[in-house]
């Protein structure tokens, strides 16, 4: 079965925002159950913690744009590709600006 729909650049794109989103939220659940998540982000801000968080999570962005490469979604891998660039420009923006 082919999935032509597949290869198209907002769907790489919306894989590579949601996919560290999860992996946050997956973070937040096995070490910080006991408090809300809103407590969980302000004391990452606080401690600076959030953009090396950020940058840990946008790893799985490298195994989703190879999948995509694999199964030969060249325009995928691209929208991976530009998602991991917008997560890098606010990881910077953490880093240097909070």
């Amino acid at each position: 079965m082919k999935f032509g729909w597949l290869d198209n650049m907002i769907v790489g794109f919306v894989c590579g925002v949601i996919a560290p989103s999860i992996v946050i939220y997956i973070f937040y659940l096995f070490n910080f159950s006991t408090s809300s998540l809103d407590v969980f982000l302000n004391l990452a801000v606080k401690q600076k913690l959030l953009s090396p968080l950020l940058a840990l999570c946008c790893v799985i962005n490298l195994g989703i744009f190879f999948s995509f490469l694999h199964f030969d979604k060249l325009f995928a891998s691209r929208g991976v590709i530009l998602s991991t660039f917008l997560y890098g420009f606010i990881i910077v923006l953490l880093k240097f600006f909070l």
